[in-house]
């Protein structure tokens, strides 16, 4: 169903958008720090309760059904988004960006990718528009990402290496200096101007959201055609994106099954796309050009339904296993501390002595080796 909003909601929309976008640049730019975990969960409230309060301002002015559309495809975009954020830690701490200049790498990432994502959403509507058929395509890539994202066999670190390439690239084609100066893209070592590694950094964050966003484009067109839906719902995913990075810090390490709940998602909707696709399907091998009426239409809510299910339950699944693997860790170290314990006159073992002052919170002190010198 081809959904039209007033054109009014739809200009004050992105233009109230990409005010606070610039507010947020400007914010960052002014006062560079590392944001507090105070901070960062007041931030991403805010924009969670903007994009709800914005879905509630579409049930009103358009019904329930775009709104329904709006809620699914940003929180498609979402877990999408914070499955990027793998890819982002891998970065900074591969090109050792002083953290009191994330936040400008992330905010450089987050306008990158939503050029990009602008760009396929204009290429998608219009191929859609015009060839019904490349849902048949939609679909099968979807399902084919869903394998990959549920076995990735070192896919992030496949990112990497193709960002690796770039770096390569771009030493070949720059001078670019040893170390960092701030948060500058150019610098003077010497007298010489040169780039700083930063350029690397943007470059390797720009790789990575093309990448997402050939991903993430087709899933989106799965819950809605509506370019406008399809952008604002990309927008709101990656406000706050820099804030959630801070937030989640080490958390994402124990995300362990976040990935299966994304790959899940991204197969539901190459499923419902493919369905959709025999719905209006005009392939003339394809039962005979006809339209395969048994097809089913999944409709928006069952949508919306599935997606929140599925991140519920990676979610919990993966905090379950940290906290049990947690706790198993430290049933272990204390059965090493008992175990390393020396009998009556003969000192502890280095092993034994590091565990206990490791539980008292100090660093533990290992004998240098003896010098004859």
């Amino acid at each position: 169903m081809d959904l039209v909003l007033p054109l009014w909601f739809e200009v004050g929309s992105l233009v109230i958008l990409t005010l606070i976008l610039l507010g947020d640049l400007l914010l960052i730019l002014k006062r560079p720090h590392i944001p507090s975990t105070r901070e960062s969960t007041l931030w991403v409230v805010f924009y969670v309760t903007l994009a709800l309060i914005f879905a509630g301002l579409m049930w009103m002015i358009a019904g329930p059904e775009f709104a329904g559309q709006f809620v699914a495809g940003w929180l498609t975009e979402y877990s999408l988004s914070i499955d990027n954020l793998f890819v982002f830690v891998l970065i900074m701490s591969q090109f050792a960006v002083p953290r009191r200049y994330q936040q400008e790498v992330l905010m450089v990432g987050i306008i990158i990718a939503l050029v990009l994502r602008g760009l396929f959403i204009l290429a998608g509507a219009a191929i859609i528009e015009q060839f019904s058929w490349v849902f048949y395509l939609f679909g099968a890539f979807l399902v084919w990402t869903a394998w990959r994202q549920a076995f990735p066999g070192g896919d992030h670190d496949d990112d990497v290496k193709q960002e690796n390439f770039v770096v390569r690239l771009l030493r070949r084609m720059i001078d670019i200096s040893d170390s960092y100066d701030g948060a500058k893209l150019r610098t003077v070592v010497d007298g010489r101007k040169m780039w700083t590694p930063m350029i690397i950094v943007f470059a390797a964050i720009g790789v990575t959201d093309l990448l997402f966003a050939i991903d993430s484009i087709p899933a989106i067109f799965g819950i809605t055609t509506s370019p406008f839906i399809v952008f604002t719902a990309n927008i709101f995913a990656l406000m706050g994106l820099r804030q959630l990075y801070f937030l989640l810090g080490d958390l994402l390490d124990r995300l362990r099954y976040l990935h299966y709940g994304i790959a899940f998602i991204l197969a539901f909707i190459g499923v419902k796309l493919v369905f959709h696709a025999m719905h209006v399907n005009e392939l003339p091998f394809i039962n005979n050009g006809e339209h395969i009426e048994w097809a089913p239409e999944i409709s928006t809510w069952m949508s919306l339904g599935v997606i929140i299910v599925a991140m519920t339950v990676a979610t919990v699944a993966s905090l379950i296993a940290s906290a049990r693997e947690k706790k198993n860790g430290t049933t272990d170290a204390a059965a090493a501390a008992a175990g390393a314990a020396a009998p009556a006159g003969m000192a502890p073992s280095a092993e034994a002595a590091a565990v206990v002052a490791e539980e008292k919170g100090t660093p533990p002190t290992v004998d240098q080796p003896r010098s004859d010198a």
